[in-house]
């Protein structure tokens, strides 16, 4: 039986096995149960209405280059929350989600005041999908004493600050360049039957939090591996890129390892285009690529992309079954299919935190901080294939990338195995 239930009645992923909690206990497994839909979903809202609303905040980009992928972001949380509220809330509260906007890192600290200091006063926040957003979110978060769950905003830096109060369920940038080192290194020099160590490799990024972290992890792990032609870094906005392309093609660059927003991805396939040349490979990491609205506006030139970035919807196994599950909840509430799986890893993240929470048995936060730490589910094993296990510092180190490529206008897991919908293809086109 499904755990929790979605809008009009759909069902989704279910509940981890026994098996899968490694240090949770019995009550916590009890608690689990709990949410399980029964025969009578309405009785168990009804309850929870009687109940005091527990009010949380969503912190997400609506305007701008993120507006869409803040968008999508936050229609994960919602219906996490949804789903949760479906099935009781939690410790039989009902969750009334606050939604505040911001752009960038001077809004989203004076969106964090507003819903804890104004007449809202959330118990806890959720967020953000941009770093710089994130950043400064937190911080005021942090100061308050009130827990943030970061679902999506991947800088290394945001969970490097020693917070007691700020959990992040999604990987890092550091796991990002992990990725991309396994698959310049492993898998496309095995394609290519190519060696390692004379693959000619670009590094193209925006200078912001996100693109400056992902683009010097690559740095690092790259430089003593393969020959390295420059780390190329633009500024946001993405305007010098049509100037850095020819200089690529100069030096018969085979992979561009790029971190961009969507307007910049359009931008530097356009500025191939206009020259008539691309590279072997283009490795994207970041919601730019995944989304479906850049595969649409890139055409043709989309297929064989890969990308490093949350798993999508399209996934081998059990996993891959669930999301369809979630996919179907998401076509019901907003009446198309999903734009990329940040609405599946917010999802994800926020059902992982809404169960600690209601652990928690309080909005307490040192007894949250508890909850959440003692999370520990197998990738394996965990609904929508989302492991858990969280250091001191919040950081889930259970959640990692997969890589995808776009094949036939779908986004294709291929690496690791374990996640592997379909075969790579060696190049573009």
């Amino acid at each position: 039986m499904p755990c929790l239930g979605g809008p009009s009645g759909i069902p989704l992923p279910r509940c981890p096995p026994e098996s899968a909690m490694v240090r949770t206990s019995r009550r916590t497994l009890l608690g689990q149960a709990a949410l399980a839909l029964t025969a009578r979903p309405a009785a168990a809202q009804t309850r929870a209405a009687g109940a005091p609303e527990l009010r949380i905040g969503a912190i997400f980009p609506a305007a701008g280059p993120l507006a869409l992928h803040g968008d999508e972001s936050f229609r994960g949380l919602e219906l996490a929350v949804e789903a949760r509220n479906a099935a009781g809330g939690v410790f039989g509260r009902p969750l009334r989600l606050v939604k505040a906007e911001a752009s960038d890192a001077t809004q989203a600290g004076e969106a964090a005041r507003r819903l804890l200091a104004g007449p809202e006063r959330v118990a806890a926040l959720f967020g953000s999908c941009a770093s710089s957003v994130s950043f400064a979110a937190t911080q005021v978060a942090e100061l308050e004493g009130v827990p943030y769950f970061e679902l999506g905003a991947i800088a290394d830096t945001i969970t490097a600050r020693g917070f007691r109060y700020l959990f992040r369920s999604c990987p890092r940038s550091a796991d990002y360049a992990a990725l991309t080192l396994r698959a310049a290194l492993g898998l496309l020099p095995t394609l290519w039957r190519h060696a390692p160590a004379a693959m000619q490799v670009a590094i193209l990024h925006e200078n912001t939090l996100y693109g400056q972290s992902v683009g010097m992890a690559q740095e690092a792990m790259l430089k003593d591996s393969a020959r390295l032609l420059g780390r190329f870094g633009y500024a946001s906005g993405g305007q010098d890129i049509q100037a850095l392309v020819p200089r690529l093609r100069a030096a018969e660059t085979q992979l561009v390892l790029h971190a961009g927003q969507q307007a910049d991805v359009l931008l530097l396939f356009r500025a191939m285009r206009e020259i008539g040349w691309r590279p072997r490979m283009v490795l994207g990491a970041g919601a730019g690529y995944s989304l479906t609205d850049t595969a649409q506006a890139l055409g043709p030139q989309v297929e064989g992309v890969m990308t490093a970035g949350f798993p999508p919807y399209l996934a081998a196994g059990r996993a891959g079954e669930e999301a369809g599950q979630l996919a179907e909840a998401y076509r019901g509430k907003y009446g198309h299919d999903p734009r990329s799986g940040h609405s599946l890893a917010n999802f994800a993240g926020a059902r992982l935190f809404l169960e600690a929470l209601h652990r928690a048995g309080s909005p307490d936060k040192e007894r949250i901080r508890a909850a959440v730490l003692a999370t520990v589910l197998d990738a394996r094993e965990a609904p929508l294939g989302w492991g858990a296990g969280f250091d001191e510092a919040g950081q889930n180190l259970r959640a990692l990338p997969v890589l995808a490529q776009w094949q036939g206008g779908r986004l294709v897991p291929v690496f690791p195995e374990p996640a592997a919908a379909g075969a790579p293809r060696p190049e573009l086109g």
